[in-house]
């Protein structure tokens, strides 16, 4: 049998021409040796080899590729601890980033945990102002800090959520929310 896979169309370019659907199928083994060369090149601390072995072991969690054109241009890691999804990591090669690629990425992560009480948790740079956009679009809401968080340069995290209260406009299901 095999992994079944989602095509997701991609926004439309400037000339108003259909945009190319990249392919989300669940990421494997030998997909590392493009997720390590675009981590290195996405990430100023990038994940090791072992790290994504690790995250690839795992029975509960999910990691997915997006190809576009045959080539694996992105990644998201995520997993499952008790009732939350913690979104581990989510990457797109430099060349095809802003394309639509890291949303189509969620989607369908939120397609295969396939709950609408589902709650995701992330960290991100507070300077990564692209990316916490992204997020905010997805429905996640910032809930705190995590002081010194990134060990390259000692700059805090963000903590996001996106719960069903966030969607609505909450913080009114997020454990233990604080100062931003």
């Amino acid at each position: 049998m095999t992994e079944p896979t989602a095509q997701h169309p991609l926004a439309s370019s400037a000339q108003g021409q259909q945009a190319p659907s990249v392919e989300i199928r669940r990421l494997s083994y030998p997909d590392l040796p493009q997720v390590i060369a675009i981590e290195r090149r996405v990430f100023p601390t990038p994940w090791s080899l072992a790290m994504f072995v690790l995250e690839l072991s795992k029975q509960s969690g999910i990691c997915l590729a997006a190809v576009w054109d045959g080539r694996l241009v992105g990644y998201l890691i995520c997993s499952r601890y008790d009732t939350v999804w913690h979104v581990m990591n989510v990457a797109v090669d430099t060349a095809f980033q802003r394309r639509g690629l890291a949303s189509a990425l969620l989607a369908d992560l939120y397609e295969r945990v396939d709950d609408e009480h589902a709650r995701f948790t992330l960290e991100v740079r507070r300077s990564n102002g692209v990316a916490i956009h992204l997020y905010e679009r997805e429905g996640f809401r910032a809930a705190g800090t995590r002081r010194r968080y990134y060990q390259d340069n000692g700059e805090d995290a963000l903590v996001m959520w996106r719960t069903p209260a966030t969607l609505a406009g909450s913080l009114g299901d997020v454990p233990n929310p604080g100062p931003v």
